[in-house]
């Protein structure tokens, strides 16, 4: 009995490192798992630089490709608007980006850049997250990435679906559809854009905007899942976005509709990518009559995008001056629909 008693404590520390070598051992695969998904996914991720520098707007956000010619989901923002989209792709080569459509109603824009046999994320495969699902976020945010240096990776969990119009009367976002809060602090400058995936780099969603509670200061971190948008980015990659005005074959009436025939004048146009904000509303006019508001931002016509107010002018001319003329306005944070019909 002294004899096996005394064996005891020998019997119990090979036990107790036959135990702690397992748990390394796991841990270490677990790693090597970790960042074997990482890896997988940078290669997809691309950074974004465009308009910004005022008022201590940032240049640049985040985007990853979603088709191996080339097409780079992103945030809808001020960041796209210019001339010149720079992006830059996870092995450093840069090209500069055409903007082939977006959708301010749920925050999206779709670019597109002269390459071929990229990797990308394939939204057939997007999944689903629950609450309690731990997730990565990938983004450029601060910045921190300008070549071949890989965008930075935030490790969190999901801790709740909801629908961001349950908090509309907070936070400032034309956004109202379903969202998943996050409890990671992905949603930092240069951030929106960035991909959200489960741990084995599965796409789940898009990183929104920086959103602020102007309640009680406080931010929220939030995606937005790719079933939400699919049905917007299939729309804009078949064109169904794009301007008339793009399209070479279409013939314009023989009287089409002027802005001066809804009684809508637009604030100078300065540079080629003036937004087409509303300076006045004329009395008595068709814009008068549907409630167009100075300083109303027209994001839509005739559910085509105009960027500009060169594009909304050019738009007018296709559209015969005895149809319908559809506005989406953005007012503040709130996207209104007007429809109007020339004098």
């Amino acid at each position: 009995m002294t004899h096996r008693l005394c064996r005891l404590p020998f019997v119990v520390t090979v036990t107790a490192c036959l135990v702690c070598l397992v748990m390394r051992t796991s841990d270490l695969r677990a790693a090597q798992s970790f960042a074997s998904t990482i890896e997988s996914v940078q290669p997809r991720m691309v950074k974004i630089y465009g308009a910004g520098g005022i008022r201590g707007l940032e240049p640049y956000q985040s985007g990853f490709l979603i088709s191996a010619e080339g097409h780079i989901l992103t945030a809808w923002s001020y960041v796209l608007d210019t001339e010149s989209i720079t992006t830059v792709l996870d092995d450093g080569r840069r090209f500069q980006a055409e903007l082939i459509g977006a959708d301010p109603r749920i925050e999206i824009a779709v670019l597109k850049i002269d390459a071929t046999e990229l990797p990308f994320f394939d939204l057939n495969e997007a999944v689903d997250l629950s609450a309690g699902s731990r997730v990565l976020a990938f983004s450029n945010v601060f910045s921190v990435a300008a070549g071949n240096e890989p965008v930075s990776v935030l490790h969190g969990s999901v801790a709740a679906n909801t629908k961001l119009s349950a908090r509309r009367g907070a936070y400032a976002t034309t956004y109202h559809g379903a969202a998943y809060v996050l409890d990671a602090m992905t949603n930092n400058p240069g951030a929106a854009g960035g991909a959200l995936t489960d741990r084995r780099g599965q796409l789940a969603g898009v990183l929104g905007k920086e959103l602020r509670n102007s309640l009680d200061n406080t931010w929220l971190n939030y995606a937005i899942p790719i079933p939400e948008i699919r049905s917007s980015i299939d729309a804009i990659l078949a064109g169904n976005s794009r301007p008339i005005s793009s399209e070479p074959e279409r013939r314009r009436p023989i009287e089409a509709v002027t802005l001066a025939s809804l009684g809508i004048v637009l604030v100078p146009n300065v540079v080629d990518k003036t937004p087409p904000f509303v300076d006045r509303v004329l009395p008595d006019t068709p814009a008068a009559e549907a409630k167009v508001l100075p300083d109303d931002l027209i994001l839509f016509v005739n559910d085509r995008l105009v960027s500009s107010s060169k594009i909304l002018r050019e738009e007018l001319l296709y559209i015969d001056r005895i149809d319908e003329v559809r506005l989406v306005i953005q007012r503040q944070q709130q996207l209104l629909e007007v429809s109007l019909f020339a004098e």
